[in-house]
Order: C-alpha cells, then sequence, then structure tokens
C-alpha cells in the first residue's frame, strides 16, 4: 500500500543519535523500550519520531526481529491515525499481529511483542465492530496480550491504556454483568488502567483523550464534565514527537466537534 504522509512535519521533532539519545526516556516512557545500540534501528527510531513512518518501518523490518518494534509502531501509527482504506487498516494491523505471534514464540519474555500483538488487535477489532470481533476470539486474544505485556512490565503505561480502552469497549458494548462474567472487563478496572497510566506518564495525551472517552461512554452526565476537562488537558499539551502531534491533533478535533 502506499503510506499516508505525517501532515505537521516540525523541526523539533527530528533528532541526531546524539539528541535521541538524549530524549529517549522522555520519548519512551510509555512503552519501556531500551535505546538500541545498532546504528540502523537508531535511524529507524529518528525516522518515526518525526513522522516518517514508513522508512522506519522498512529500517525495523530490515533488521530481522530486532527491529520489530519500530516497524510494528510505525504500522500501527499510520493504521490507526492516518490510513483512509478499511481493507489497509485491516491488513496493516494483521500483518503487525502476525509479526508479533512469531516474536512471542521465539522471545516469550519480549513485552514488545505482546503489546503491539494486543494493540493491533484491539485496534482490528474497533474497525470491524467490537462485538464481532468478540464472536470471532480475536477480543479475548488482544486482552491476553495486553495482559502479558502488563505482567511482564508493569510499568508499561501504553499498555495499561489500551487495557483501559478494551475493558471500557466491552462493557460498553454488551453490558456491566456479560462483560464481568464471559470476558473480565469491568468498569473500575478500566479507569484503574488509565489512572496507572496517567501516574506513569503524565503528559500522556492518548491516556486523556482514551480515558475521556470511557468516561462519556460509561459514567454517564456525570462524568461529561470530566471528560471535557481531559480532552482539554489533552489538546494543550505540548508534543515531543510525530507520534505524540497526532494525539492533540486528535484532541483538538474532539474539542471543536
Amino acid at each position: 500500500m502506499a503510506w499516508a504522509a505525517f501532515p505537521y512535519p516540525e523541526a523539533a521533532y527530528r533528532h541526531t543519535a546524539v539528541s535521541l539519545k538524549k530524549a529517549w526516556p522522555r520519548l519512551h516512557v510509555g512503552d519501556v523500550e531500551s535505546l538500541p545500540k545498532n546504528p540502523a534501528l537508531i535511524e529507524a527510531w529518528i525516522a518515526f519520531h518525526q513522522g516518517d513512518f514508513e522508512y522506519a518501518a522498512m529500517l525495523g523490518l530490515a533488521e530481522g526481529m530486532t527491529g520489530f518494534s519500530v516497524a510494528n509502531k510505525a504500522t500501527c501509527m499510520v493504521a490507526t491515525y492516518l490510513e483512509k482504506s478499511a481493507a489497509n487498516k485491516h491488513g496493516a494491523f494483521q500483518q503487525v499481529a502476525k509479526r508479533c505471534e512469531t516474536q512471542q514464540a521465539e522471545q516469550p519474555k519480549n513485552v514488545a511483542g505482546y503489546y503491539w500483538h494486543g494493540y493491533a488487535l484491539a485496534r482490528h477489532a474497533q474497525s470491524i465492530s467490537v462485538l464481532k470481533a468478540l464472536v470471532q476470539g480475536i477480543g479475548g486474544k488482544a486482552k491476553n496480550s495486553l495482559d502479558t505485556a502488563v505482567r511482564l512490565a508493569p510499568k508499561h503505561a501504553d499498555a495499561h491504556i489500551a487495557l483501559g480502552t478494551f475493558h471500557a469497549a466491552i462493557v460498553d458494548k454488551v453490558g456491566v454483568m456479560l462483560a464481568e462474567l464471559t470476558y473480565g472487563a469491568n468498569k473500575d478496572t478500566a479507569y484503574q488502567h488509565f489512572n496507572n497510566a496517567l501516574t506513569l506518564t503524565p503528559e500522556s495525551a492518548i491516556a486523556r483523550i482514551e480515558y475521556a472517552n470511557a468516561l462519556a461512554r460509561l459514567g454517564g452526565k456525570q462524568k461529561m464534565d470530566e471528560a471535557a476537562a481531559l480532552y482539554q488537558a489533552a489538546a494543550a499539551s505540548a508534543p515531543a514527537d510525530a507520534m505524540e502531534r497526532l494525539d492533540v491533533e486528535i484532541a483538538k478535533d474532539g474539542l471543536e466537534s
């Protein structure tokens, strides 16, 4: 497929190997990814953070399984935020999930293989309908991988966000009782995951956006002011890279709609 281009290029998102190393703790506080030593992967991450997602994925895949993290992240960002074609979205998420299944088999303690598997399947489920995905067993696979990611890396804020979103979506679609009994999903657990994520990444726009969406769906009118405040805080965030810029723009669009 032709990859959609990042629409907000900024000089501030461009790094050298030296500046990337300095910025790494801030840029990767959410996914606990380690700074690679491989120069090709450094270049791939530089491309990712400035929004050249296609090049980042190409460089990552050229390095084999050691480059899956950057390739999967780049692929998922394009599919989630920029790709318009439903078929291309599905194909991208399925490619990521397949790579992750291979990675899980060969690197069972690598948290990225579980997180991106869960993320890709959860986003795929949202795009085809949550109920349909549950019937097909996709939802259960996504939850298992995200639960494993949090078990392996309790400070993986992005996995907490994804789990919070998963729990909220299930409760919203099937109701409180069926969500708990059938899928082990509940509203309080969703909120706890979002709070965990915000404790770990207090600057995260996407944690606020997903938390706000959950409150709006599950909390009723009494939670709407809290949800609006979260959206406002997300829109006012200062993005550190291209991915975060996409999150901030989503928040701004949400406030205007």
